[in-house]
């Protein structure tokens, strides 16, 4: 049975955001159902077992401090979606309230918020999150409050014109965003630091060990990249959805 290529041009977009959805679903349920799933402690050293290769105790191996990988993958998963989530709530209500303050106002109010919102929008939001963080000091609860300070202008000034439901594209495709800054600040130490198990920390805390043992600084990347890829299909597949433009583009 042979499938025309129209409906080969359907099908290969919906099947990656079935996979997309799979993979965020398993995430989440990492995330929530981490400490009853993982087969070890992720935190707890054990040297002896130190760069064990992957066996059926430790299935992807252990780290350099002989703390099993897999563990640590799972413990990173609720740190990282944990972050995220926190910072796209406090992120959404300050672009609810500040974009539907300037656009429901407008007049010299909407003039001074816009103004305030291009300041912010001047510079890239990994520079102003540094900068946030070099006010703030280091740790989890400043990096969140970092990202959210530096990304709030983007969302007060949709909110301004467009309407919630196109909003919740915006928010999608900058949670892979979040989590390159969460893993990226925690990679330079500004973030979660050592031992949590966070997947920034456990790239760092594998640097040194590149060339002798690389699957200890592939298993953070790769989860990294799975995270952010299924995240940004799920926002693509809700734009294509909920964008009348994109939808008519398609009918045709």
């Amino acid at each position: 049975m042979t499938v025309s290529p129209t409906r080969a041009k359907i099908l290969a977009p919906r099947l990656s955001t079935y996979i997309a959805c799979c993979i965020i679903v398993l995430l989440v349920l990492a995330a929530i159902a981490g400490p009853w799933i993982s087969p070890h402690d992720p935190d707890q050293v054990e040297l002896t077992q130190r760069l064990r290769a992957p066996d059926a105790t430790f299935l992807l191996g252990t780290d350099h401090l002989g703390r099993d990988i897999l563990s640590r993958l799972i413990a990173g998963t609720r740190v990282s979606l944990g972050s995220v989530a926190i910072t796209l709530v406090v992120i959404l209500g300050l672009g609810i309230t500040i974009g539907g303050i300037s656009g429901f106002i407008g007049g010299r109010v909407d003039q001074i918020i816009m103004r305030i919102t291009d300041v912010f929008l001047t510079f890239p939001t990994l520079v102003l999150a540094l900068f946030m963080i070099g006010m703030l000091g280091t740790g989890l609860v400043n990096v969140i409050i970092a990202i959210a300070l530096s990304h709030w202008a983007w969302y007060a000034r949709i909110v301004r014109g467009i309407v919630l439901s196109q909003l919740l594209v915006l928010a999608t495709l900058d949670i892979g965003h979040m989590m390159l800054h969460v893993s990226g600040l925690s990679f330079l130490g500004l973030g979660v630091t050592p031992p949590t198990a966070e997947w920034g920390v456990m790239i760092s805390d594998a640097r040194q060990f590149v060339w002798t043992a690389p699957m200890l600084i592939f298993w953070p990347g790769f989860a990294l990249f799975i995270a952010v890829m299924a995240f940004n299909i799920l926002g693509d597949a809700l734009r294509d959805r909920l964008d009348p433009h994109l939808r008519a583009e398609h009918c045709h």
